[in-house]
């Protein structure tokens, strides 16, 4: 019996070893490029101030992104953009829940305009930087910036409608969730601009 269970167990250790040997051996045989992309996203996700959001939202589109600052920021516009979208559509789902207290209630209702004039401002701000040409760089990038800061106020201002103990229950709780990923997706965003801009304005 005591054999019989030390071979299951030694062949289950084979498995997980050659499994383990597998996905490293598969790593190692990545692409060099595929390599340098995930790399240049990293160093530009410590610059953020969220990181490891940063770098977790972005790495999957590596091999899109390349090692490009405009694709980048494109690419985090769009993670972005489509986190707001959905936290629109629970937003609207929350509001029609009965029984919401009329604080609540207002409060959500704020927020959803809130949160669809941060959609817009992020889809102005992509639809600007697709338009963008050396020729108009500093003026188009400084639009870009206003628009995500304003997104990113909008997403503050709706926190702050849900403030104090009074306000404490499962509406809050889940607009607290997404909101608080959003605004964090938008400062990452925002700081990738910043970052943008300057290597920009340096060049010759």
């Amino acid at each position: 019996m005591e054999g019989s269970s030390f071979r299951h167990g030694l062949a289950i250790l084979l498995i997980i070893l050659q499994f383990t040997t597998h996905i490293a051996l598969s790593l190692a045989d990545a692409p060099f490029h595929n390599r340098r992309n995930i790399e240049y996203i990293k160093f530009s996700c410590c610059s953020t101030t969220y990181p490891r959001l940063c770098y977790r939202s972005l790495s999957i589109y590596a091999s899109k992104i390349n090692t490009s600052p405009r694709l980048l920021v494109h690419t985090a516009l769009n993670v972005t953009l489509k986190a707001s979208k959905s936290t629109s559509r629970l937003l609207i789902k929350i509001s029609r829940i009965h029984g919401l207290r009329p604080r609540v209630a207002a409060a959500m209702a704020d927020c959803i305009e809130l949160i669809g004039d941060s959609v817009d401002e992020l889809q102005q701000s992509i639809g600007e930087l697709v338009n963008i040409r050396r020729s108009n760089f500093s003026l188009t990038v400084s639009d870009i910036q206003t628009w995500v800061s304003a997104a990113l106020t909008d997403e503050d201002t709706c926190m702050d409608g849900f403030a104090g103990r009074a306000m404490n229950g499962y509406a809050k709780a889940m607009v607290r969730k997404r909101i608080v990923k959003i605004a964090h997706l938008t400062s990452n965003a925002l700081a990738l601009i910043n970052n943008y801009a300057s290597s920009q304005s340096n060049l010759p």
